[in-house]
């Protein structure tokens, strides 16, 4: 079975303010590298033989700090990005809200007909998300590949990979820098790990 270690990146100041980032190519946080750091070291005796990121560099350098010293190339990925939220790009729920009322009640409700203004749809996301796995394909079942992305994302890759309808990704909570571990074989997949977070407690 090829095994998908599945990475959230690093927080960020958007992250932190609650605002919806999307395709804003924002930075990580100082908080977001020491994070990275920890992962680094979760992983360190982890054999790794690929490594994909989504091209926006809150991704791009979690993925770096990661996978420093195992001299492999990482390939970007835009397929891998967080949606497109258009118009919404940089507000709060609040004010998305506040200037998009119908907008807000979908995304409140989780509508899968959600489509943000001069953004993507939800729909459209869940398809350029998954092509991403058109990509991995030829990895044998003996890899391991480790898969920096977004929140919003990898819940899209999840449920696609357990069979569970996109309704549900909502219910998935995927913290910052948290790791995910799912085993992919030809009839399925079997998650070992959701949002393990152990890693970034402080003084242990």
């Amino acid at each position: 079975m090829t095994k998908l270690l599945l990475v959230r990146h690093g927080i960020t100041e958007a992250n932190s303010a609650r605002r919806f980032a999307g395709y804003s190519d924002v930075e990580l946080a100082a908080d977001g590298y020491w994070q990275g750091e920890q992962l680094f070291n979760r992983l360190v005796d982890q054999s790794v033989d690929a490594v994909y990121s989504s091209d926006l560099q809150r991704a791009r350098v979690t993925a770096e700090v990661v996978s420093a010293g195992r001299e492999l190339d990482i390939i970007v990925c835009p397929e891998l990005r967080e949606m497109n939220y258009g118009d919404a790009e940089g507000l709060t729920f609040g004010e998305i809200q506040q200037s998009y009322p119908e907008l807000g009640e979908m995304v409140e409700k989780f509508d899968l007909a959600l489509e943000f203004p001069g953004g993507e749809s939800f729909r459209g996301f869940i398809d350029r998300s998954v092509s991403f796995l058109d990509r991995i394909a030829h990895h044998t079942e003996e890899e391991t590949v480790l898969v920096v992305s977004h929140s919003g994302t990898l819940r899209v890759l999840v449920c696609h990979l357990l069979g569970i309808d996109q309704n549900h990704w909502r219910q998935i909570r995927l913290a910052n820098a948290s790791l995910s571990i799912i085993d992919t074989y030809q009839r399925g997949a079997i998650i070992g790990l959701l949002n393990g977070t152990a890693h970034l407690k402080k003084g242990e």
